[in-house]
C-alpha cells in the first residue's frame, strides 16, 4: 500500500528562548545562550549550578488559570505549546468544529513527567500525612497525562498515548504520530515532546551520574559539543509541537506547509544502560533505517541537525556513526542546537525538528556555539556562525539512555 504523504503545516514551542518560533529561531541564529545559574531553587549544595530555564513563564489565555495553578509545568508547557501549533497551522475553533475528529490525534512524550508534582506529593506524605496528599497527585505525574488533556479541550478523539524513550523520546512520538498518518488512521496529529525537570530532585539525579558540566562559572559557554573541553551536558526544559497533517488533508483545507516529514527510523543499541556504542552501531542502523524510510539516499542528505549533547563519548559515537552513513562528510553541514538551549531531554527531538523545519523554511542555518578546540574526528562542516544555506533533506537526531536511538527525515515540500 502506497504511503501518505505527510507535511509539517504548524509549530508550537515554549522555550529558554521564548514562546515563538521566529523568536526562538533568531536566537539561535544569532549564537545566543540562554544558559545561566538557576535561580528558582537554592543549588549551593549542587556540583552544577546552570541550566537553561524558562523563567516568568504564564500560560496566558491558553489554559484555564485554576487548572494551570495546580498542573505541573510540564502539563502548562505541553498546553500552551499545543494550542500555539495550532494558531500557526491556522486551524482555528470554527474549523476544529466541522472537522471529523476522530481522525485528529496527540502523541506528546515525555521523558520524566510530572517530576515537580512527584517529589512535593512526596514531601506532602512525609511531613503531612496521606490525607493531605493532592486528588490530582497520580494524573499529574503520568507521562500521557499532557496530551490527553490537550485532546480533551479539541475533542480529537484519534490516537493518543505517549512514548517515553528517555532523550529519544519526541523524536519517537513524532515517527509514530506520522505513521498513524500515513496508514490513514490519522488525518492530522499533534506531535512532539516535553520536558520540566530542571527542579532539586532532577538536578540531583543527574548530578549523581557526573553527567552535567560544572563550568558555574562561565554559564554561556558551558554546552560545549563536539568541543575538546567538553564537560557534560547542560539541563533545559520546555516543549516544541508540530502539527503533522497527511499532504490531501492540508492542501484541501489551504494549510500552510513549512516541510515535508519523508520519514524515520528507530534502533536500540543493546550496550548499557546510559553510554552509546562506541562505535556509533546503533546509531548507523538507526540512520540507515530512517534513510530507507524516507526513501532517500545518502547522498541526498545535506544537513544534520545532530543529537550533541556535549558528552565525553556521546559526541564522538554519533560522529562515527555519521562517518559510517554518509561517504562524503564534508559536503554535509552539521549542528548542534544544545550549544544555546541545552539538553531538553524528552523534549529535545521536538526542539530539534523545530530547529530543523525552521532552517528549512527560512534557508538559514544557526551556528554550534563554544566551538573553540573541535575533536580530531570531526570531518563534517560546522558553522560557527549562522549561515545562508538551502537545505535539500535534512536529518535529525535524538539518543536516550537505554540505548533507544531515532532519526527523523525533512525536506522542502516540492508538491
Amino acid at each position: 500500500m502506497k504511503k501518505k504523504r505527510v507535511v509539517v503545516t504548524g509549530i508550537g514551542i515554549v522555550s529558554c528562548h521564548g514562546c515563538d518560533p521566529k523568536e526562538f529561531y533568531d536566537a539561535l541564529l544569532a549564537g545566543k545562550s540562554a544558559v545561566k545559574l538557576i535561580s528558582r531553587f537554592d543549588t549551593e549544595e549542587f556540583p552544577s549550578k546552570i541550566a537553561a530555564t524558562i523563567d516568568d513563564f504564564e500560560v496566558g489565555d491558553y489554559m484555564d488559570k485554576k487548572q494551570a495553578r495546580r498542573s505541573d509545568p510540564f502539563i502548562r508547557y505541553t498546553m500552551v505549546a499545543g494550542k500555539k501549533a495550532l494558531e500557526s497551522a491556522k486551524l482555528d475553533q470554527a474549523f476544529l468544529e466541522k472537522a471529523d475528529k476522530t481522525k485528529y490525534g496527540v502523541i506528546v512524550g515525555s521523558g520524566m513527567g510530572g517530576m515537580s508534582t512527584y517529589t512535593e506529593g512526596v514531601e506532602i506524605l512525609l511531613t503531612k500525612g496521606t490525607r493531605r496528599v493532592s486528588p490530582f497527585f497520580v494524573p499529574h505525574i503520568i507521562t500521557n497525562i499532557a496530551g490527553s488533556l490537550l485532546a480533551e479541550e479539541f475533542d480529537m478523539m484519534g490516537p493518543n498515548y505517549s512514548i517515553s524513550t528517555a532523550c529519544a523520546t519526541a523524536n519517537y512520538s513524532i515517527i509514530a504520530a506520522a505513521d498513524h498518518i500515513r496508514k490513514g488512521d490519522a488525518d492530522l496529529m499533534l506531535t512532539g515532546g516535553v520536558e520540566a525537570a530542571i527542579q532539586p530532585m532532577g538536578l540531583a539525579g543527574f548530578c549523581a551520574l557526573k553527567a552535567l558540566s560544572t563550568r558555574n562559572d562561565e554559564p554561556t559557554k558551558a554546552s560545549r559539543p563536539f568541543d575538546i573541553n567538553r564537560d557534560g551536558f547542560v539541563m533545559g526544559e520546555g516543549a516544541a509541537v508540530l502539527v503533522l497533517e497527511s499532504l490531501d488533508h492540508a492542501l484541501a483545507r489551504g494549510a500552510p506547509i513549512l516541510a515535508e516529514y519523508l520519514g524515520g527510523g528507530i534502533s536500540c543499541d543493546a550496550y548499557h544502560m546510559t553510554s552509546p556504542h562506541p562505535e556509533g552501531k546503533g546509531v548507523a542502523l538507526c540512520i540507515q533505517r530512517a534513510l530507507e524510510d524516507a526513501e532517500v539516499e545518502s547522498s541526498q542528505v545535506n544537513y544534520v541537525n545532530a543529537h550533541a549533547t556535549a558528552t565525553s563519548v556521546g559526541d564522538v559515537a554519533e560522529i562515527k556513526a555519521l562517518q559510517k552513513v554518509f561517504s562524503d562528510p564534508s559536503k554535509i553541514k552539521l549542528n548542534a542546537t544544545k550549544s544555546m538551549i541545552g539538553h531538553t531531554l524528552g523534549a529535545a527531538g521536538g526542539m530539534e525538528a523545530v530547529a530543523t523545519v525552521m532552517a528549512i523554511h527560512t534557508g538559514k542555518i544557526h551556528p554550534t556555539i563554544n566551538l573553540d578546540n573541535p575533536e580530531p574526528i570531526i570531518n563534517f562542516s560546522i558553522p560557527t556562525e549562522a549561515e545562508d544555506f538551502k537545505v535539500e533533506v535534512g536529518i535529525s537526531n535524538s539518543f536516550g539512555f537505554g540505548g533507544h536511538n531515532a532519526v527523523v527525515v525533512f525536506a522542502p515540500y516540492k508538491g
